[in-house]
């Protein structure tokens, strides 16, 4: 299921495209998507964690971009995010004798699969700063 990872990472990085030279502070970038700092610090580690944004301690301290918003895919943060496209499927077991209910996840499932490749393909033509510039 889709978390709401990727929105929260797409506003993290793009308010950081807006301020390119300062480090943004937890606080700050919380206040902008109306979140605690605490979640938004969660999901500045997994960034940083792939090597998308900096992070500097102290009174002055917060978080930049470590590379060019140009250099990244939306794809990229999709794929970092953990999140795939999923709908949900059955959550009882259908019965196995229906010819629906035997293959219907499984089908589901095949069809998630399809809307992933199709939403990568379409990612990877956008970038942090094609999708910024829209601000």
């Amino acid at each position: 299921m889709l978390s709401g990872k990727f929105a929260i990472s797409i506003h993290i990085l793009t308010l950081l495209t807006k301020f390119p030279n300062d480090f943004l502070s937890s606080e700050f970038i919380a206040g902008s998507i109306n979140l605690n700092p605490v979640l938004v610090r969660k999901e500045i580690a997994n960034l940083k964690a792939h090597h998308i944004v900096e992070s500097k301690e102290g009174k002055n301290g917060g978080t930049k971009l470590s590379k060019s918003a140009s250099d990244i895919t939306l794809n990229e943060i999709f794929q970092m995010t953990f999140d795939t496209i999923n709908l949900g499927y059955a959550k009882n077991h259908p019965h196995p004798d229906c010819p629906v209910g035997k293959k219907i996840n499984e089908n589901l499932s095949g069809l998630y699969t399809q809307l992933n490749k199709k939403v990568s393909v379409e990612l990877k033509n956008i970038t942090l700063e094609d999708f910024s510039n829209q601000f």
